[in-house]
């Protein structure tokens, strides 16, 4: 359920803890496949493989991998990658992540830091070119061909349309599936916004505020009640055919708070939620500074919010029924 966040840092913390908790049906979420693409490496080649943009927190990735003969699987900072290719000598600094060899069918998967990465895959066999670096991380060979050894070997990618225009000694067919984190179920989900009910600054008196007109639009409404006052004050949902007998019978005020759950006495400023559900009718907000009180002539402020459906709201009235 797509919930609006709610005002405030309490508001936040409440929808994260229990704003999913009016609908069963949570989003199921699972690898599926994206694009592919088949590559041929001759012994010490590089590919190139997808570049990822996780978050600040870090992402992962999921990738099967096929080759006639192994490979090795890494993950590098794009940054440091693109270094290698203008200068060879740089893969000597080079940062490998996930670092995986001797692979010839796997399902690759990568908890990544917070910055882009590039997927490396080589080519296990010796460099039929002597003079290329014999292994990661291991220090290149000083001779001029080295530039040309290592920028030749970046893989070529089969594009359908021909022959691969670079004859290749002893090719390594590697064959690359790439997948993306996506629902797959229960992908529409009910979407609720916080409304503004009720937002008053007024002179504070003895008299009773009664603030009608909220029901609850689906099962486990959710609403939210702040109150800033200069004095100690009742706040209550009441079902609104009593409250409307407040100003008439205000005897039945302390028997209607003994059957409510959504009260708060003698608060003077407090942010709490209550829950609804469309059985229980229409609800009125009150608001009194409790009786002992000496009521002085000072601004009190009162807000309600409530957690309205906006959108695809038949799969949470289907759900009440």
């Amino acid at each position: 359920m797509k919930y609006q966040r709610l005002p405030g840092l309490f508001g936040l913390l409440f929808l994260l803890l229990g704003g999913s908790s009016a609908f069963a049906q949570d989003r199921v979420f699972n690898w599926l496949p994206a694009n592919d693409e088949s590559v041929r490496l001759d012994p010490g080649n590089y590919h190139t493989g997808r570049t990822y943009h996780p978050g600040s927190g870090g992402g992962n990735n999921h990738v099967d991998i096929k080759s006639q003969r192994p490979v090795t699987i890494f993950m590098t900072p794009e940054a440091d990658w693109n270094a290698v290719l203008q200068n060879p000598r740089a893969a000597v600094q080079l940062r490998q992540v996930c670092f995986r060899e001797h692979v010839v069918d796997t399902t690759y998967v990568c908890d990544m830091p917070g910055e882009p990465m590039t997927l490396i895959i080589r080519d296990d066999r010796a460099s039929l070119d002597p003079v290329v670096f014999t292994g990661l991380g291991a220090v290149l060979d000083r001779h001029d061909k080295t530039d040309r050894a290592i920028n030749a070997g970046i893989a070529a990618v089969f594009t359908g349309g021909g022959p691969v225009p670079r004859h290749f000694a002893s090719p390594n067919d590697v064959h690359i599936q790439y997948y993306r984190w996506a629902c797959v179920d229960f992908c529409i989900q009910p979407e609720i916004q916080w409304q503004t009910q009720v937002k008053e600054k007024y002179e504070l008196s003895s008299f009773l505020k009664v603030y009608g007109g909220f029901q609850a639009d689906h099962d486990n409404e959710q609403v939210s009640i702040k109150i800033k006052a200069p004095v100690p004050m009742l706040v209550a949902m009441l079902p609104s055919s009593v409250a409307n007998q407040l100003y008439a019978r205000p005897e039945l005020l302390q028997p209607a708070l003994e059957k409510n759950s959504c009260q708060q006495r003698a608060v003077q400023s407090l942010q709490f939620e209550c829950t609804f559900d469309m059985a229980d009718g229409p609800q009125s907000l009150i608001v009194v500074p409790e009786a002992s009180q000496k009521v002085p002539k000072k601004k009190t402020e009162i807000q309600m919010w409530a957690a309205r459906c906006v959108a695809n709201c038949e799969m949470l009235r289907a759900e009440n029924k």
